[in-house]
């Protein structure tokens, strides 16, 4: 089992989502807890880290084996996540 770690700058991303898309999202962040590679992740080609798609949204996000952390680098929706 990881611990899940999210940056304040990501919370306040986070507050700014749909009821839906923030249970949508919420969801998937818990469950990397259990499964820090689900089906579909990707390795990130530009930098550090891994993505993982919910709707519309991009969850970015590093893995620390070593001391079993996953930490939420960024959530932001398709178009802007990458910039």
């Amino acid at each position: 089992m990881y611990q899940v770690k999210i940056e304040k700058k990501v919370k306040k991303s986070l507050k700014k989502l749909s009821i839906s898309d923030y249970k949508a999202v919420k969801k998937t962040i818990l469950n990397l807890a259990n499964e820090p590679r689900p089906f579909g992740y990707e390795k990130l080609k530009s930098r550090e880290g891994y993505r993982l798609r919910q709707g519309n949204y991009r969850i970015l996000y590093d893995i620390q084996d070593d001391i079993k952390i996953v930490e939420i680098i960024k959530i932001a929706h398709r178009r802007e996540v990458y910039k």
